[in-house]
């Protein structure tokens, strides 16, 4: 009998037992990595993933990605695994649009996630409820951005909402310092309109009468002289709306000046670079924020935070996860998101916004969902979730609200 390795027949067998084995080990690794034979669900977001929010983009981005890693390993959704596509908006609205647009007509993404800026979320807004695809805003609290006017409504929320921060902005100061004439400073741009609105019909349920309003731009360095008409008629604090950079001038001016009232602020501080940017007062503003991973967490907590120490490097401790509220926020819009597909049963836009309206009962990191979202409701969230914190440090950090 021949032996010979050149044999055809020999090897041919040993090819197709070599075929057979490297089948199985292909199907093990398989099963193994939890891989999937489906094309993915893809996610998309658009955020500030360069520029002065960076940081705030990049929470979203970590807090979107434990949760789809953690959906795709219990077996995705209607069998198939989620994607997260990312796209920068440099938080410029028509750069926002563009990506917004590519995400959905390019990449055919089942639902949007973004909105860092009010702006960017209001410029995308329209787009989306023509394209008749779901957005879910993780961030920004525009009030205009859920309630839109539009008869086929798209757009939901995960996230703090003007109309009622400012509720709480009036509240807190009421209770924390005995304000009976706050200043309100607010950026002149549409989330700095909201708040305006929101924050003068606060003060008029409470009949209390604000000292003044006065506007400042994003490119503003010096607020000097808004701050001194505020402080001349007689502030006794700051209602404070603006994001990272203006705010900080905002205290820099306040340094200048020699003036130190009570500051209570809008989220906008905790996106970036704000210790850097506003000094070592920036520990003087006081923010609403709607999760914190200090105290003693839930098992859901405890479960997210576990998985980003494992992921990234540098998280060493929940003073570390800045913002928090990013991570939170598109966290639990993730978990919803896929709740909603998987109550649509299928990957149409139409019926996953549908499919909102169906999802029951969530366990998020902000709280467990029971029924978030309706026609008329497309908030998750309400005054009654948030926290007040502040900043020691470059670490946010949640402070006493009584």
């Amino acid at each position: 009998m021949n032996f010979n390795c050149s044999s055809p027949s020999l090897l041919h067998r040993r090819g197709f037992v070599k075929s057979i084995a490297g089948t199985a080990l292909a199907a093990a690794l398989l099963a193994t990595s939890g891989a999937f034979a489906a094309d993915p669900i893809k996610i998309g977001l658009v955020t500030a993933l360069s520029g002065q929010s960076a940081r705030a983009g990049e929470a979203l981005t970590r807090g979107a990605t434990i949760a789809i890693e953690e959906i795709n390993a219990k077996g995705g959704v209607l069998g198939r695994p989620l994607e997260l596509v990312r796209r920068d908006d440099e938080s410029n609205p028509a750069k926002g649009l563009l990506a917004a647009r590519e995400l959905i007509q390019r990449e055919k993404v089942a639902a949007l996630i973004g909105g860092l800026d009010t702006p960017v979320a209001m410029a995308i807004v329209p787009f989306v409820n023509n394209a008749k695809v779901p957005f879910v805003d993780p961030w920004a609290a525009g009030t205009n951005i859920t309630h839109n006017g539009a008869a086929d409504n798209y757009v939901f929320r995960v996230s703090a909402m003007d109309q009622d921060v400012d509720k709480a902005i009036l509240q807190y100061a009421v209770k924390k310092y005995g304000t009976k004439k706050p200043g309100l400073i607010l950026v002149n741009n549409p989330w700095g309109e909201s708040n305006e609105h929101g924050l003068k019909a606060a003060l008029k349920a409470a009949n209390i009468e604000p000292a003044g309003v006065e506007k400042f731009q994003d490119n503003d360095v010096d607020v000097v002289p808004q701050l001194s008409r505020l402080k001349a008629a007689g502030a006794d604090a700051l209602f404070l709306v603006g994001n990272v950079g203006p705010s900080s001038q905002v205290v820099k001016s306040l340094d200048r000046m020699g003036w130190a009232p009570p500051i209570v602020s809008h989220w906008g501080p905790a996106g970036g670079r704000f210790t850097e940017l506003a000094g070592p007062n920036a520990k003087n503003v006081i923010f609403v924020q709607t999760y914190s991973f200090f105290g003693d967490l839930s098992p859901v907590g405890k479960k997210v935070m576990a998985a980003l120490q494992a992921k990234y490097p540098d998280i060493k401790g929940p003073a570390d996860i800045t913002p928090a509220v990013g991570v939170a926020n598109a966290y639990d819009t993730v978990l919803l998101i896929a709740a909603a597909i998987q109550k649509a049963g299928k990957v149409d836009p139409t019926a996953i916004r549908d499919g909102f309206y169906a999802v029951d009962q969530v366990d998020g990191l902000i709280k467990t969902y029971n029924k978030p979202f309706t026609k008329e409701r497309h908030d998750a969230l309400t005054e009654n979730d948030y926290i007040w914190t502040r900043f020691e440090d470059n670490h946010i950090m949640p402070v006493a609200s009584k």
